[in-house]
C-alpha cells in the first residue's frame, strides 16, 4: 500500500516535539503531525529562523497549539536547560522526532570541544532523549530518530570522536557525517532493544529522507564547498525529492501503530533517494549490538548523562 500524509491518524490529544524545525524537514514534519491534530513543541538554535517558521506554521495551521523552545543540541548545558524548561512545561509528551542536525562543515567543535558533527548529530540528541526520558517513558511515547542514507558509508564509529581530545585521525567531513547518522540508527535501535528488555511501552523508530533537498543540505555544502553545493543541489532537483516528500518517512515513523519498535523508514525508489515512505534495510554495523553498546556507553561518559532506560 502506498503511504502519504493523508494516512496519519488523528492526533488530537497528543504532544508532539520536533528538533530542528527551521530546515524543510523538520518543518514538514511538524506541519502535518499539526494538520492532524497534535500539540507541537518545535526547537530551533536560531531565534530568527525559528519565529519564521513559527510564522509560516501559524499560517498554514491558524489554530494550532504551538510553543517554542530554544535548544541548541551542540552545547550540553544548553540541552540541560531546554529539557529542564520543557519538563517543567508538560508531564507528557507522546512523540519524540530527534530530527536536527548538521551536515559536513569545516572541522570544528561544539561548546563541550566535541566534533561537531558527531556532537550535534549524536550527542545532543542522546543527552536530550536521555534528560526527557522519564516524561518520556511514563507517556509511553513513541522516539523517532532521523539518520541518513550516508550511513551506509560508515563501517563503524570511530568512538574516540566522542572524547574532547577527539580521533587523531585526519578530519574527513564526510565520513564523519556518515558515522554520526550510523550512529543515529545505532541508538535508535538499541533505545528499542532496551526498552523491549525492560518491559516499556516506549517504541524507538529510525527513517531517513532519501535524497531530500534541505536547507541542512544546502547549508552544510555552502560551509565546505559552495561549488560542490551547487553542483549536488542541481542533482537533487533530478534524483531526489522535496523536503516535503523527505519528511514523509519521519511521519510514517511517527504514526504507523502496526510499527512495534526498531523499525528503519526510507524511500522506495532509486536507491532509497526518493519514493513512498517503507520499510528499508540497514547495513551490518547498524544491527551490530556490541557497537551499539559500546557506543552507548560511551555516549554516558561524553554527555556526562547516565541513559538508564529501566
Amino acid at each position: 500500500m502506498s503511504w502519504s500524509a493523508q494516512d496519519i491518524p488523528d492526533l488530537t490529544g497528543t504532544r508532539a516535539v520536533v528538533t530542528g524545525v527551521t530546515g524543510g524537514l523538520g518543518f514538514h514534519t511538524a506541519l502535518e503531525l499539526g494538520r492532524k491534530g497534535a500539540a507541537l513543541v518545535v526547537t530551533a538554535r536560531n531565534p530568527k529562523k525559528a519565529d519564521a517558521t513559527v510564522a509560516r506554521l501559524r499560517a498554514e495551521l491558524p489554530d494550532v497549539d504551538l510553543e517554542t523552545l530554544a535548544l541548541d543540541l551542540a552545547d550540553l548545558a544548553d540541552v540541560e536547560r531546554a529539557a529542564g524548561e520543557l519538563t517543567s512545561r508538560h508531564d507528557r509528551i507522546d512523540l519524540l522526532v530527534n530530527n536536527a542536525g548538521i551536515m559536513i562543515p569545516p572541522k570544528s567543535a561544539t561548546a563541550d570541544g566535541f566534533e561537531l558533527q558527531m556532537g550535534t548529530n549524536h550527542l545532543g540528541h542522546f543527552a536530550w532523549s536521555a534528560r526527557l526520558w522519564p516524561v518520556l517513558k511514563a507517556s509511553d511515547a513513541r522516539v523517532v530518530t532521523v539518520s541518513s542514507l550516508a550511513h551506509t558509508g560508515a563501517k563503524g564509529v570511530d568512538l574516540r570522536a566522542l572524547t574532547p581530545e577527539g580521533s587523531p585521525r585526519r578530519y574527513r567531513r564526510w565520513q564523519t557525517y556518515a558515522e554520526s547518522k550510523l550512529a543515529n540508527l545505532s541508538f535508535a535501535l538499541e533505545l528499542d532493544r532496551r526498552a523491549k528488555a525492560a518491559g516499556l511501552g516506549v517504541v524507538s523508530v529510525a527513517a531517513h529522507p532519501g535524497y531530500a533537498n534541505t536547507e541542512l543540505q544546502q547549508t552544510g555544502l555552502k560551509m565546505g564547498n559552495p561549488m560542490l553545493g551547487f553542483g549536488l543541489h542541481q542533482i537533487s532537483r533530478v534524483v531526489g525529492q522535496s523536503a516535503a516528500a523527505g519528511a514523509l518517512p519521519s511521519l510514517r515513523a511517527a504514526t504507523d501503530a502496526s510499527f512495534t519498535g526498531g523499525e528503519y523508514v526510507g524511500p522506495n525508489l532509486l536507491g532509497q533517494m526518493r519514493g513512498k515512505p517503507v520499510l528499508v534495510g540497514m547495513t551490518r554495523a547498524a544491527r551490530d549490538e556490541e557497537l551499539a553498546d559500546n557506543l552507548w556507553t560511551a555516549s554516558e561518559l561524553a554527555t556526562g548523562v547516565t541513559f538508564d532506560v529501566a
